[in-house]
């Protein structure tokens, strides 16, 4: 039975206007009090990646809500870039005009929404998506102020009537004649899984405990934190756990990032106030919903929630004609056999929060086998010195069906358009490398190494930073072991090349100019090799095996 928690009221007063989250002078106004229960409908959406082919569905999911509760509130909770066909064609421009249509009320960014980055263009892509949105955004721990591309979009203050198209530290809603407070978090991890540029992440607790402290000035005391930091990622870097228990004055975390699927909501009543959290999975396959009852006090009493299925529901008319003049244009490329069979499905398994199933992002994997196989043969075509490939598990998108492989299933596997690099290596930097691949094993973790050409034995048991055993490099008749004061050469893509990930010995050598950028796109190498394969069947082989198992 939910337990009901009791606040200490405080005498809060209301602030009229904008202020800073930085402690504007508030003018005593009026205590804010509810005077009897009030009930807030929330619709959640996360980590959609450019998944569009059921996005007439999800807007009928949208539609049949706001029928039974039309004062619903509908939130994303980042990573809408990236991942598809279609961002790699329209660089967020179809997700927006849905999202436009659903009539989103705020957004906060995930990791995946800075990937361009790097790009020639910068960030023009995500500037003109935000742009053009019919909603405002939310970030208190991102600052753009260094990127000039965001001139004049981005404000560190916190707005009740913010502008469409423009970034806030935090929103105020009035829902029902209430007011709720909504901010938002991004992974600190941003700035080594993605491309933030001179885009900087500041500290998501702290940064937190300010903003609550800012709504509870201005009499708030109904709070959404819309956080991209993951369920129950890496908690030495952050997550939605442990946001919940650092953090008082939360009353719902809208989480995304782990692409967790929170069947039901997660109570977390470690603080004088609970806090719940939810979570709805990934690409759109479910809309999140959630019901919560606060007391005259702004504590929540009652939650209940699901996930509704998306496959299930109708497309709705509207939105399935505006697909089309998208789906059209990428059917062609989507659909162009490669000349290669997959004899068996080749799943890019996730675990979803269950650690104890396999993942892209933890495991050896028959994709992740067949992907450094192709780096590996490329490579050695420039540079016959090549030992073993290496391909970062979070690069690795989506599996590829069995049966006919087309040229869409490839790009999709590898939508980044990450280009083949070699480098020169020490064996005892390559340990360090592999170290760090393994290290939140058997979390999931998107640097996690696939590797070609070589063994790895490591032992899950001892401490992160201690655990690999021995690696083996194939030298043409043997598996031979790697000496540690030997420089070899080996491959990987560019962006684990400059450090991506977290490898921080990779983005050494990289300012050390040892490493060679050969200029190949990743997902054309894998056709590639595919074609020359014509029937694929890759197996798990032993190639990273834990003694500890």
């Amino acid at each position: 039975m939910l337990r009901i928690f009791t606040a200490i009221v405080c005498t809060l007063m209301i602030v009229a206007g904008t202020v800073t989250p930085h402690g504007t002078a508030a003018t005593p106004d009026k205590l804010s009090r509810n005077h009897q229960p009030f009930e807030l409908n929330i619709m959640h959406f996360n980590d959609t990646h450019s998944h569009l082919d059921n996005v007439a569905k999800r807007v009928t999911a949208v539609k049949e809500f706001r029928k039974k509760k039309p004062d619903a509130l509908l939130l994303d909770a980042g990573d809408v870039f990236s991942g598809t066909l279609y961002f790699n064609e329209f660089h967020g421009k179809a997700d927006l005009e849905f999202m436009n249509l659903m009539r989103f009320d705020a957004m906060t960014f995930g990791n995946h929404d800075f990937d361009l980055g790097s790009t020639p263009n910068g960030h023009q892509a995500l500037v003109e998506f935000i742009k053009g949105a019919t909603f405002p955004f939310v970030s208190s721990n991102v600052d753009f102020s260094k990127d000039e591309k965001f001139a004049g979009l981005f404000t560190e203050k916190i707005s009740a009537h913010p502008r469409n198209g423009h970034i806030y530290a935090g929103i105020v809603k009035n829902v029902k004649g209430e007011r709720i407070g909504i901010f938002g978090l991004t992974t600190a991890e941003t700035k080594v899984i993605s491309s933030p540029g001179k885009i900087t992440f500041s500290n998501y607790i702290e940064e937190a405990k300010r903003m609550v402290a800012e709504f509870q000035k201005r009499g708030i005391n109904k709070i959404i934190a819309l956080s991209h930091l993951g369920f129950d990622d890496n908690p030495a870097v952050d997550n939605d756990l442990e946001l919940a228990k650092a953090v008082e004055g939360i009353d719902i975390i809208v989480g995304g990032h782990s692409h967790t699927a929170l069947a039901k909501p997660v109570l977390i009543h470690e603080k004088a106030e609970p806090t719940v959290i939810v979570q709805a999975g990934q690409y759109g396959e479910y809309m999140g919903t959630l019901n919560v009852t606060f007391d005259e006090n702004g504590v929540i009493v009652k939650q209940d929630g699901k996930l509704i299925p998306i496959a299930k529901q109708a497309a709705d008319p509207e939105a399935a004609k505006l697909l089309k003049k998208y789906s059209d244009k990428i059917s062609k490329v989507r659909n162009t056999p490669l000349g290669a069979t997959a004899e068996e499905f080749l799943d890019n398994p996730r675990t979803l929060g269950d650690h104890s199933k396999p993942s892209v992002r933890k495991n050896e994997t028959p994709l992740g086998n067949v992907i450094t196989d192709g780096m590996l043969a490329k490579a050695k075509q420039y540079s016959p010195d090549v030992i073993m490939a290496l391909h970062n598990g979070g690069g690795i998108r989506a599996p590829i069906n069995k049966g006919e492989i087309t040229v869409g299933e490839v790009i999709e596997a590898l939508p980044f358009g990450f280009t083949l690099a070699t480098m020169k290596i020490t064996g005892a930097e390559l340990k360090q490398a592999f170290e760090r691949s393994l290290e939140s094993y058997p979390r999931e973790d998107s640097g996690f190494l696939h590797v070609s050409g070589a063994k790895v034995k490591f032992d899950s048991s001892k401490p992160a930073g201690k655990r690999v055993i021995s690696i083996q490099y194939f030298d043409g008749e043997k598996y031979v072991p790697i000496q540690d004061d030997k420089t070899y050469t080996v491959a990987t893509n560019t962006f684990t090349a400059k450090g991506g990930d977290g490898f921080d010995v990779f983005r050494k050598i990289y300012k050390e100019g040892r490493i060679t950028d050969l200029g190949l796109s990743d997902w054309e190498i894998l056709a590639e090799h595919l074609k020359k394969l014509g029937k694929v069947h890759p197996k798990v082989e032993g190639r990273i095996v834990d003694v500890a198992d």
